[in-house]
């Protein structure tokens, strides 16, 4: 009789390890799709011009995974939009931070301080810009445009 209840409860067990193991592979894998398709519709709705919806999506993409920079680039671009600098910025930055050679988002910050005339940011982003730039190097010579005109506004 111990030999049976023994190899019963080694069975149970083997049993339980295996469900799960099951389980956790089964959530990874929806968490996965989860994260992937919340981007990818929230990308759709930007398409569509539905900025709250996608601004919604986005959020749930950066909760299934904070590391998705791409995200964090939307909401800024949609913060641009709805004119709200501060969380415009906060989301830049964010994109930096995760990769501080990020072209777009060096690129929307540059804007950004353009805006605010902010002269002296803008010269330091723009080296770095330059040192980063791979697919966006045309926006150099726009950006020492709107730049020369922001100098050439403050010496009159």
């Amino acid at each position: 009789m111990k030999v049976w209840y023994t190899m019963w409860m080694k069975l149970k067990n083997n049993l339980k390890i295996f469900f799960l193991s099951f389980s956790l592979v089964i959530f990874s894998l929806i968490n996965s799709y989860s994260n992937e398709n919340f981007f990818e519709e929230g990308e759709k709705m930007f398409q569509n011009k539905n900025y709250e919806k996608s601004k919604f999506l986005f959020h749930r993409s950066i909760v299934f995974n904070p590391k998705k920079i791409e995200s964090y680039i939307y909401l800024a671009k949609i913060y641009k939009i709805e004119e709200k600098e501060n969380q415009q910025k906060k989301n830049i930055n964010t994109a930096l931070l995760l990769d501080p050679k990020n072209e777009e988002a060096l690129f929307m910050l540059i804007d950004l301080e353009l805006e605010r005339s902010n002269i002296s940011e803008v010269k330091e982003l723009k080296e770095r810009f330059q040192k980063a730039c791979s697919t966006l190097c045309d926006k150099i010579t726009s950006i020492d445009q709107r730049l020369n005109n922001i100098e050439s506004k403050n010496e009159s």
